[in-house]
């Protein structure tokens, strides 16, 4: 990657930031630092939660990965138009309509592990682990280019 590209600033956004948002964070966090991309990472809710949610935090325990220190904050418009990627869980009531022509929105349409089991719950985060890996593997090819 050369050295003369701005960072590259994605965010994750749902409704309270305290499940899929903070998942997709820590595993873009991981990706970044395997990778050493130059990534501005930006997360948050339209209505955050008091906490991240006791079933995220260990099943994020679970693939080595301690989240149990975030706290759920709020996003602004002004950030997301700042980004050049935002992924949506699916849940967000975001008006991202600022941001369109200047931001590639992306919805992940991801289950919420609000009120879910383990089980499911696990589910989810490798989903979203999934995405993450695809996202971060077009944004490495891009740089390339």
């Amino acid at each position: 990657m050369s050295e003369s590209h701005d960072p590259i600033r994605i965010a994750f956004v749902c409704v309270q930031n305290a499940g899929r948002s903070q998942m997709a964070t820590a595993f873009a966090e991981q990706e970044t630092d395997e990778r050493t991309l130059d990534v501005k990472i930006l997360m948050g809710g339209t209505h955050p939660a008091d906490e991240v949610h006791d079933v995220v935090v260990s099943a994020m325990g679970e693939v080595g990965i301690d989240i149990s220190g975030r706290n759920p904050r709020k996003i602004t418009t002004d950030e997301l138009v700042s980004c050049d990627y935002v992924a949506t869980m699916g849940c967000s009531t975001l008006d991202v309509s600022e941001a369109e022509g200047k931001v590639e929105v992306r919805d992940w349409n991801l289950d919420d592990p609000h009120g879910a089991n383990v089980e499911e719950t696990r589910r989810i985060r490798d989903e979203i682990r999934g995405r993450v890996r695809d996202l971060f593997d077009e944004i490495e090819s891009e740089r390339r280019v």
